[in-house]
């Protein structure tokens, strides 16, 4: 059984930066094989949206209008994947989603075989 959690979310004030963990436990997340790892996030009364994926242990690919402010990156040995986030809008706010082990485009939900159970992040402005 392959489980993600997150943690690290939070109120933050506008221009603060934060960081989000996954934790991933399961078989599935061998350090000797890591599978590609990913952040979504979910703002009020929208779909779930691609922010970062993460392959190995730097092969990353993020969505375009992040513009550089959010990074993905992960310490294999510990199974855990990390979303830093800078320069945090009230836009920003949503839950944010930890995926994993996808089979196809990244960017699509249906893509991911296990997610977390999301962490809310509030930016106040």
């Amino acid at each position: 059984q392959v489980q993600l959690v997150e943690s690290g979310g939070g109120l933050v004030q506008a221009g603060d930066s934060l960081r989000l963990s996954c934790a991933a436990s399961g078989d599935a997340f061998s350090p000797v094989s890591p599978p590609v790892m990913g952040w979504f996030r979910q703002l009020p009364g929208k779909e779930r949206d691609f922010l970062a994926s993460i392959a190995g242990i730097d092969h990353t690919y993020y969505q375009d209008s992040l513009n550089g402010r959010f990074t993905i990156s992960r310490d294999a040995a510990k199974k855990l994947v990390f979303l830093q986030m800078t320069s945090l809008t009230p836009e920003d706010t949503a839950i944010y989603y930890c995926a994993g082990a996808p089979i196809g485009e990244h960017i699509r939900v249906a893509s991911w075989a296990y997610w977390g159970q999301g962490t809310q992040v509030t930016v106040s402005s």
